[in-house]
Order: structure tokens, then C-alpha cells, then sequence
């Protein structure tokens, strides 16, 4: 069997992810991990963020996968430049590609950034904006109350529209481009848009992420050319119904090899298998 694509998340936001790599890179297998259990990161600490992304990362490297893609924003902007140092395989993170595609799409420059406390804490986002352009106006926004909401599996209806309305009142103004910096908030994009407006264009790294890995796999000459069909496994920390059902309703099929797994003492071993 070729060598995996490894995914890691704080939970299901990540699939949106490993939607976009299956779409670009139909070839390519992937191992999904979701760390439903201990989600959300956004209110962590940075230690213990690094602790949880590096014990998540230890479990993918035992498949032996050929590279790493950090779909949680909080992870990337705590653990990037630590496990590129560190890891032999490529690593991509998923917040410079939504930055470059914000800075694509302004016209005003005036862009917007709403994520989890720990993500928009660290000025990940500004600081990998202003790195391309420093003239850039960025507003920034945690968005506490999305990423519970989403992984109890609420992606629409009212209560949902309530809660982005009261979230999002203070980001209205001359932004023209908003940053979803967090895989979570892809899933609802629909009602983030409709609270924005159409004069908002919306932005979620997953596209840009699986256009980078493709870059890099090319470069490194690890894209897979071969007739394998790929079988793609999908883990999760926590409750397999609310992944397993959100994961369908993205793929808009049934997901098989989906496995439970538990972390004690940096090790996650299998439990069972759906």
C-alpha cells in the first residue's frame, strides 16, 4: 500500500481539508486524526496544545505516512515551525495559504480574521499577512462559541444563524475579505455568509492547503502515478456518531475504516473499528 497523506485536527473541522486533498489529489490516500475528545484547542494553552498536536503527530508517523498537513489553526500557529524543524517528512499548516488567498481576493485591503482565542491571541494571521503586504488593515475576532456548536453536529437552523448574528455584529464595517481561521467554520459558511453579506468574500485555507500539498508532494517527488485504488482511514479521540455523521454529510457518501481511538501517557492505540 502507498504511503499516506497524514491529517491531524482538534476535531472534524480538519475534513473540510481532507474533502479539498481528495478532490485535487484523488490518488493520494490519507489517515485523518480528530482529536474530538479534547476539543476545542482554542481556550489551551499553548503547552498543552503542543503536547496534544505532537502526540497526535507521533501516532501518524508510525503509518509511516510521506507528509503532515496541521487542518487545526491553533495547532499550525503553535506547532508549525516546531515540527518542520523537527520532521523529516513535509509539513504544511493551513494558515499562509488563507493568507495568501485573503490577500488574492481584497480589493480594498481591508481583511478580516475570526478564529479561536488561541489562534487569534497568537497574531498568527496578522503576522502572516503583513509578512506579504504591511499596509494590509486586518480586524481580528475569536469566535469562542463556533467550534462547540459545530462538533455537537449543529450546522444549521436557526440557533445557528443566532449565534454567528452575535458573534459577527462587531467584524461589519469596510472589510471586504474574511478569513475563516478555523477549519471549523467552513461547515458553516453558508449562514457566516448570509451574516456578512455578498459584498464579503469568504475564505477558507482548505483549497489553498491542498493546492500547497500538491506543489510540495510535486517537488519532492512523492506524489503517487500508480492504479491503487486509495483507501483512506479516518480516526477519531471521541464519539465516532457526531464525526461519523458529519463526515458523511461532507462526502455525501458512507466513510468506511472509521476508527475509535484513546490517548494515555502520548500513545494512542485502536479500540475499535466501524
Amino acid at each position: 500500500m502507498h504511503k499516506a497523506i497524514g491529517v491531524i485536527d482538534s476535531g472534524v473541522g480538519g475534513l473540510t481539508v481532507a474533502q479539498e486533498l481528495m478532490r485535487q489529489l484523488p490518488k493520494e490516500r490519507l489517515i485523518y486524526l480528530g482529536d474530538t475528545q479534547r476539543c476545542p484547542y482554542g481556550p489551551r494553552s499553548s503547552t498543552e496544545v503542543k503536547k496534544f498536536t505532537w502526540e497526535m503527530v507521533d501516532f501518524l508517523l508510525e503509518k509511516d505516512i510521506k507528509m503532515l498537513i496541521i487542518a487545526c489553526n491553533t495547532a499550525t500557529a503553535f506547532t508549525l515551525h516546531e515540527l518542520k524543524e523537527k520532521l523529516s517528512i513535509p509539513v504544511i499548516g493551513v494558515i499562509e495559504p488563507g493568507a495568501r488567498a485573503a490577500i488574492n481576493e481584497t480589493v480594498n485591503s481591508h481583511i478580516g480574521v475570526i478564529g479561536t482565542e488561541g489562534t487569534i491571541q497568537s497574531h498568527a494571521y496578522v503576522k502572516a499577512l503583513q509578512e506579504i503586504n504591511p499596509d494590509l488593515h486586518i480586524q481580528s475576532q475569536a469566535c469562542p462559541s463556533f467550534v462547540p456548536m459545530v462538533e455537537q453536529g449543529c450546522l444549521s437552523g436557526k440557533q445557528v444563524e443566532e449565534v454567528v448574528q452575535n458573534a459577527l455584529l462587531p467584524m461589519k464595517g469596510e472589510m471586504d475579505t474574511l478569513i475563516l481561521g478555523c477549519t471549523h467554520y467552513p461547515l458553516i459558511k453558508n449562514t457566516i455568509q448570509r451574516v456578512m453579506g455578498n459584498q464579503v468574500a469568504i475564505i477558507s485555507s482548505s483549497e489553498e492547503t491542498a493546492r500547497e500539498a500538491s506543489t510540495i508532494l510535486g517537488f519532492h517527488h512523492l506524489l503517487y502515478k500508480g492504479e491503487e485504488t486509495p483507501v483512506h482511514q479516518f480516526y477519531s479521540t471521541g464519539r465516532i456518531e457526531v464525526i461519523a455523521k458529519i463526515t458523511e454529510g461532507i462526502f455525501k457518501e458512507y466513510v468506511e475504516h472509521f476508527d475509535s481511538v484513546t490517548i494515555e501517557n502520548a500513545i494512542l492505540r485502536s479500540l475499535e473499528s466501524k
